[in-house]
């Protein structure tokens, strides 16, 4: 088997998964990464994480009055820049799963260190025709990854999506974004998640709408706490993200 990948290496070479360079980093990562998965040193070096005491946030970035759950917490040890401005994108729109995977091992990483702790682990689920357009959800193969890396629990189908949305970056007014994900999903009834604390993961967050609502349908299935997590985002700038 290690002849056959040698003599496939040398027909198609091997390249960076993210930028399509030389793979000369593999080797130097602490992760056990997939298999398909290669980096180089380039982006290898511009993943960057945000300094211990800036990985937590409120989930909104513009809270707002009569919020039922206006503590929802955020962690994202990430900012939207450097590897994930390329990663993020061929995860999501260009069939590239094993970033998704080595993502959700980098969040997974900094969870276990961070100590964030949880009964059970879920994503934020696509939509039936987004799920058909891309062959997998980004936020399942992330949250896998993460929960086992961090030792939660998870499960993959908790959270269903009840109606197609816009996407959030075709939206610039922050009202609209959070009207946009209104009533967007609720929980599957083979679960019981009450008197539990849920662990809500995607990749990406900014002004945090899509995990609020997510979240608020955990919570008004009975889940006694609901916390949150992203890989990366940017709040500083709106629809940064390709998503």
């Amino acid at each position: 088997m290690k002849l056959i990948k040698e003599a496939f290496d040398l027909i198609l070479p091997r390249t960076c998964s993210v930028c399509g360079g030389t793979p000369d980093a593999d080797g130097k990562l602490p992760y056990d990464v997939p298999e398909d998965f290669h980096i180089c040193f380039n982006c290898l070096s511009s993943i960057i994480p945000q300094p211990a005491d800036k990985r937590f946030f409120l989930c909104l970035s513009e809270p707002y009055e009569g919020d039922p759950h206006p503590g929802l917490a955020l962690y994202m040890p990430f900012a939207y820049r450097g590897f994930f401005e390329e990663a993020v994108p061929r995860a999501k729109f260009r069939s590239h799963p094993e970033i998704a995977e080595f993502m959700g091992q980098l969040l997974g990483s900094f969870m276990a260190k961070d100590g964030i702790k949880a009964d059970l682990a879920v994503p934020v689920p696509l939509s039936h025709g987004r799920l058909k357009e891309r062959g997998y959800n980004q936020a399942d193969l992330i949250a896998g990854q993460a929960a086992a890396a961090a030792g939660i629990p998870y499960a993959a189908d908790v959270l269903v999506r009840t109606r197609e949305t816009m996407r959030q970056t075709e939206i610039t007014d922050d009202a609209q974004r959070s009207l946009n994900m209104k009533g967007a999903f609720s929980c599957s009834s083979v679960y019981d998640i009450g008197g539990l604390n849920i662990l809500l993961i995607d990749d990406v967050a900014t002004t945090g709408n899509t995990l609020h609502e997510a979240a608020c349908a955990l919570f008004d299935a009975g889940a006694a706490n609901v916390s949150c997590a992203a890989v990366c985002g940017n709040r500083a700038v709106l629809n940064a993200e390709a998503f």
